[in-house]
């Protein structure tokens, strides 16, 4: 049996199906800075129903570039016009995820499982954080990465200081939101699926991962059908991780 959700004031509609035509007419055009990143990601929290899936992590995410935007008005990274760029390209990725399945069209692979399982009661919301941050890094900042360096002519080296220091900044996030979203630990804790759940993935080695990804893309920029091979698999595997943080618990 097809999974199907529905689009925020929408019907029902199949993730892997696309449906082109009107409703593509209706997807927002892509934010072009941090700002319009922002803005967007601010009236999400305002218009999806705070239990929703994506609204959890709509609420992490919006958190992370809040801080982020903060660092680049202070001067908290080497090339702050690369990494504005950076931040602003990575978070499209996720906003074309939700503009498409709001029109209907097809969703990644990678981010497939969490708007399939957004509604689902049995889902706690930890998982939709991290199905979401998943998504995100594991694929999304990959690409992010190349296009970025497409964009500002440079190799992915160039980005290779802010890339850290935006990843030490999502590491030490990774802590509080785990934190906030599972309060504990009490001795009730050792005992929930959860704590073993959330306890088997790591930002830190999906961050790692996606940096290798984006160096292997890179050297195959020359050749467009294998490097579509790649991201392709590369996206399947991600969503395949995903669904298995969104396995329902309750």
């Amino acid at each position: 049996m097809t999974t199907t959700h529905q689009a925020p004031g929408g019907p029902a509609v199949r993730p892997d199906a696309a449906r082109p035509g009107p409703a593509a007419e209706h997807v927002p055009a892509p934010p072009a800075s941090v700002a319009a990143v922002l803005a967007r990601m601010r009236v999400l929290e305002a218009t999806l129903p705070p239990a929703d899936g994506i609204a959890v992590f709509n609420r992490v995410y919006l958190s992370v570039t809040e801080e982020i935007a903060r660092r680049l008005g202070a001067g908290g990274f080497q090339d702050s016009a690369a990494a504005g760029e950076l931040d602003a390209v990575f978070a499209r990725r996720y906003l074309a995820a939700v503009d498409a399945a709001g029109a209907g069209l097809t969703v990644p692979a990678c981010w497939r499982p969490l708007f399939q399982l957004r509604r689902h009661p049995g889902v706690r919301p930890l998982q939709f954080a991290l199905a979401g941050i998943n998504a995100h890094i594991g694929h999304d900042l990959a690409l992010a990465v190349v296009d970025t360096c497409r964009a500002l002519d440079c190799e992915p080296g160039a980005l290779a200081a802010d890339f850290d220091r935006v990843g030490d900044l999502l590491t030490g996030l990774e802590e509080r939101i785990r934190e906030s979203l599972m309060p504990g630990p009490d001795l009730l804790d050792i005992a929930d699926p959860l704590t073993h759940l959330a306890g088997s993935w790591s930002l830190e080695m999906a961050r790692d991962g996606a940096w290798a990804a984006a160096r292997v893309l890179w050297s195959l920029r020359g050749l467009p059908e294998t490097a579509e091979e790649f991201t392709e698999r590369l996206g399947s595997g991600v969503g395949l991780v995903g669904r298995c943080l969104l396995t329902p618990l309750g």
